[in-house]
């Protein structure tokens, strides 16, 4: 399995380097062709050209004029072919005699053999150092993005502990005093939501409305429902730090609970259960205030029964 995906990953990330660079350079053949195969066996006799081939844990025997030949864990043996770009990731390839490649040969943990009468007339080249090096510069923009979600959501969280303080509070106040309900609320929502949403687009005339709810309310609703998990765990640890929660509005518990959580969202399924928590006690305070309240039956009675004293004249 981890072969698989490191060869489908090179593949990809190899063609989107070169086979754009190819493909426009000056065509070898009348009419663009991309002959791909995978577990099995491809000829490309004498005469025949193509554009691009990429064989994937398969054999390709090539006699004509290819362009780019990218080969994935599989092996190709070129005859008196013409390349001009040739790419093997964790495959083999034999250049035999009557072969030319007239531009680059790049491997990645794979191998070429260059038979005699064979010629290279570009470069050979390990693509391991180019990943490396891709990767070193991948990681500052990881980085980057990572602190602009972090700072982002922050703010998010300061403008909920801004405007809704009390109605946060009693939203996270259910998840410590209720974990079960609140659990079971959460993966109810979870289900039956997006089943509706997608139920609206089936029948056309909710289409919009599914939409929306599927594509803007949910994913709104669930950013939501992860700022009150960390608001939550914010108001845990000010409470553990001060000996009390923290009065008034929850900044510190904003900043703090935030933070907390996007670490620990670094361990498997942690954002996913808080924010699944965090989801259903927004839905069960909603639907505490939504539902029609039962008449008290007993203030009824007391009222109905209080009345005029009649005179004792």
């Amino acid at each position: 399995m981890k072969r698989l995906l490191f060869v489908a990953t090179s593949v990809a990330l190899l063609l989107a380097l070169f086979a754009p660079a190819a493909l426009a350079a000056e065509p070898m053949s009348d009419k663009g062709s991309v002959l791909v195969s995978v577990n099995g066996t491809v000829d490309v006799p004498a005469g025949d050209r193509l554009d691009l081939l990429v064989v994937v844990d398969g054999e390709a025997r090539v006699g004509g004029e290819v362009k780019t030949i990218v080969v994935a864990g599989g092996t190709a043996t070129l005859s008196g072919a013409t390349a001009e770009t040739l790419v093997v990731v964790d495959g083999s390839a034999d250049l035999q005699a009557g072969t030319t490649v007239t531009g680059e040969v790049r491997t990645l943990r794979g191998s070429v053999t260059q038979q005699p009468g064979a010629s290279v007339l570009g470069s050979t080249k390990t693509l391991e150092a180019d990943l490396a090096a891709l990767g070193l510069l991948l990681i500052p923009a990881f980085i980057l993005l990572f602190l602009g979600l972090g700072i982002a959501a922050i703010a998010a969280a300061l403008l909920v502990a801004a405007l809704g303080a009390r109605q946060v509070r009693e939203v996270e106040s259910l998840i410590g005093r209720e974990p079960g309900q609140v659990l079971v609320a959460g993966i109810v929502g979870t289900v039956v939501l997006p089943v509706l949403a997608i139920l609206m687009i089936v029948s056309v005339l909710g289409a919009p409305v599914g939409l929306a709810v599927l594509f803007i309310l949910l994913p709104a609703l669930a950013f939501l429902a992860w700022i009150v998990a960390a608001i939550w765990i914010g108001d845990w640890i000010v409470a553990r730090l001060r000996g009390e929660p923290e009065p008034g509005r929850p900044y510190l518990a904003a900043v703090l609970g935030v933070i907390a959580l996007a670490i620990a969202g670094l361990i498997p399924f942690v954002t996913a259960i808080a924010t699944l928590f965090g989801f259903g006690a927004l839905l069960l305070a909603a639907w505490r205030v939504l539902r029609p309240q039962a008449p008290a039956l007993g203030a009824a009675g007391t009222a109905g029964a209080a009345g005029p004293v009649p005179s004792a004249s």
